[in-house]
């Protein structure tokens, strides 16, 4: 006795069962939903990244700008009366431990802050480093302190260029971005106005010469 045939068994068969397609497309709509979750926590994420990565740049930036200052103190120390005429110099007298980039700038090089020569272009003399002045005999006169020190104009040369300036006296570092910072330090906005240098009043913008430039900043 012959069984009957179950319909889709057998040679050549073409027979599936199809997929739900309600299941897939609420599938498609959650997986969908979910790559929209991420992408809007990424846009909210980086910016917030970024900011709190640029604020510890400005903290970097100022400890660095001080250390130099103080350098540049230690040096005042060490010969009375002279200033560098490279950070190098800084390194080479042990004044400072290592050289620090400036943190917002891409290169890393600062912008430095120079004594401006005198109008006559001889510029301000400058002491040997291996004769200190002199008070009465057998006396050293000690140095000024940045406090008695005060400048009214200072000059500001990008480092590549420190070169081609006679008798640089170097002072201070500036950073030589002049990206808009979220921090406003002694009321400047942008991170090539914060100045950081010897006998420096922060609360007293000084005049400034840019090397090269006729451009003036009261």
């Amino acid at each position: 006795m012959d069984l009957p045939t179950i319909l889709g068994e057998g040679e050549g068969s073409s027979f599936s069962f199809p997929a739900p397609k309600k299941q897939t497309g609420y599938t498609l709509l959650l997986l969908m939903f979910v790559i929209f979750i991420l992408s809007l926590g990424l846009l909210i994420a980086v910016p917030v990244w970024e900011t709190q990565l640029q604020r510890e740049k400005e903290e970097e930036l100022i400890f660095r700008g001080r250390q130099y200052v103080e350098a540049i103190r230690l040096f005042q120390q060490q010969y009375p009366g002279a200033f560098p005429r490279s950070l190098d110099e800084l390194l080479e007298k042990k004044c400072l431990r290592r050289l620090y980039p400036d943190p917002m700038a891409a290169n890393g090089e600062w912008d430095l802050i120079l004594i401006p020569p005198s109008p006559a272009g001889g510029g301000r003399g400058r002491p040997a480093p291996s004769s200190p002045r002199r008070g009465r005999p057998g006396q050293t006169t000690p140095s000024p302190t940045s406090q008695q020190i005060s400048f009214q104009k200072v000059l500001i040369v990008p480092a590549a260029l420190v070169a081609k300036v006679d008798n640089p006296q170097i002072i201070g570092v500036v950073s030589s971005s002049p990206r808009k910072s979220i921090k406003i330090y002694y009321q400047q906005k942008y991170y090539n106005q914060w100045l950081f240098f010897y006998g420096q009043d922060p609360q007293k913008m000084p005049e400034i010469v840019y090397f090269g430039q006729e451009k003036r900043q009261e």
